[in-house]
C-alpha cells in the first residue's frame, strides 16, 4: 500500500501542482490528530485526508487560494457549531495547521523520507520553509514530524491464514517477508506486490539473520512438524513479538518435547492462560483475522514471545486457535506510529 511520501513523490514526477495540509497541533476533540496530512490539487482532488466534511472542505478552500497566490498560510479553526456552511461541526475541539503550496521544492526530502531507509525527523521553521530538523540549528519550527523504517514481520508459511494477513500487515505498515519451501504458493500472484520472498529447503531458511529493526515472527506453515521446526529456531531470536497457530493441545505437546530437549526453557515457554479460539462464525481465515485482537507489546520494550492473552510482563509463545496475532501486531504498530 502507497504511504503518504510515496503520494507526494508521484505528483512530483507528475508535474502536478499542490500544496501540502497538514494538522500541526489540536485541543480537545477533533476527526483527525497531529501529524495529518494531504496534498490539495488545483482540480479538487485530495489525497489523504485531515478529516473530512466541513473541516477539511474549508482548508481544501484555503489550499486552493494559496496555490493561486503562492503563499503559505496557518490556520486555526475551531470545530463548533456556528462553523461550516452546511452541516456544521460539533466536535469541540480546536485545529491548527499549515497549508505549504511550495512543499514541492522539497522534492530531494520526500525522496529520502519515502525511502525511509533510517529515521529521520522534518519540519517546517517559522518561514514556511520545509527541512531537516535533526541537520539544522536550533532554532523556532511550526512543525516537526520523526519518521521511522517501517517495522518488519516474517511469516512462516504460504497457505490461506498468511494469505489473509500479509494484505492486513501491509495496510499497517510492516515490511513483510513470507518463508516458505512451497515457490508454488510463496509468490506475487498470492500475496501483495510489495512481499518479500524467501523460498527454499527449511533447514536454509532458518539461518536467515533478523534484520536491524524491530521484527514480528508469525508462524502458519502446513503442518505441526514444521510449526515446530521454526519454532525451534525463531525462539532463540530477540523477535519483539512471536506468534505460533495452533490449539491448547498443540501447544502443550510442542513446549513439552521443547524441554525435555532443551531446547528452550520453562521461561521462555511460560504462559499463564491457555490460547484462545475463535467464535463460531469465524470459518475462514479473513473471520478469524478480524473476530479478536490480542493485547501487544511496545516495540521499545525488551522482546517478547506471548503465550494466552499476553498480558505485559508474561513470556512464551502465543498458540492462538486463529490467527489473530497478525492483528496483535498491527494494533501494536497503528498505536506506536500515532504515538
Amino acid at each position: 500500500m502507497p504511504q503518504f511520501y510515496d503520494q507526494i513523490l508521484q505528483a512530483l514526477g507528475q508535474g502536478e501542482s499542490f500544496a501540502l495540509g497538514l494538522i500541526s497541533g489540536i485541543k480537545g476533540s477533533s476527526p483527525q490528530k497531529k501529524g495529518a496530512k494531504a496534498l490539495f490539487f488545483a482540480d479538487g482532488r485530495i489525497v489523504g485526508t485531515l478529516g473530512g466534511g466541513c473541516l477539511e472542505a474549508e482548508i481544501q478552500d484555503r489550499a486552493r487560494r494559496a496555490l493561486r497566490t503562492g503563499l503559505p498560510a496557518k490556520f486555526d479553526l475551531v470545530l463548533d457549531h456556528d462553523f461550516g456552511w452546511d452541516d456544521g461541526l460539533i466536535c469541540g475541539g480546536k485545529v491548527c495547521g499549515l497549508i505549504l503550496p511550495g512543499a514541492a521544492e522539497a522534492a530531494d526530502l520526500w525522496r529520502e523520507l519515502a525511502r525511509r531507509e533510517t529515521t529521520l525527523t522534518w519540519g517546517v521553521k517559522s518561514d514556511f520553509s520545509i527541512a531537516w530538523a535533526d541537520r539544522e540549528p536550533a532554532g523556532e519550527w511550526l512543525y516537526q514530524e520523526t519518521v521511522s523504517p517501517p517495522c518488519a514481520l516474517w511469516i512462516a508459511g504460504s497457505g490461506h491464514v498468511a494469505q489473509a494477513v500479509a494484505p492486513l500487515a501491509l495496510r499497517l505498515d510492516f515490511e513483510i517477508t513470507v518463508f516458505d519451501d512451497r515457490p508454488a504458493l510463496a509468490n506475487s500472484r498470492f500475496f501483495p506486490e510489495a512481499t518479500r520472498f524467501r523460498v527454499g529447503a527449511w533447514p536454509t531458511l532458518l539461518e536467515e539473520p533478523l534484520p536491524p529493526k524491530p521484527t514480528f515472527g508469525l508462524i502458519v506453515t502446513r503442518g505441526h512438524q514444521r510449526d515446530a521446526l521454526v519454532l525451534a529456531r525463531w525462539i532463540q531470536l530477540p523477535f519483539s513479538f512471536l506468534g505460533m497457530i495452533g490449539s491448547r493441545r498443540k501447544a502443550r505437546l510442542i513446549f513439552n518435547q521443547f524441554i525435555e530437549e532443551k531446547i528452550a526453557n520453562q521461561e521462555q515457554l511460560s504462559k499463564k492462560n491457555g490460547p484462545r479460539r475463535c467464535g463460531p462464525s469465524s470459518r475462514t481465515a479473513s473471520g478469524r483475522l478480524s473476530h479478536q485482537a490480542a493485547p501487544h507489546p511496545s516495540a521499545s520494550s525488551p522482546p517478547r514471545h506471548e503465550a494466552g492473552r499476553g498480558y505485559p510482563g508474561r513470556r512464551g509463545v502465543l498458540a492462538h486457535g486463529s490467527s489473530e496475532t497478525a492483528l496483535a501486531v498491527g494494533r501494536h504498530h497503528r498505536a506506536r506510529s500515532l504515538a
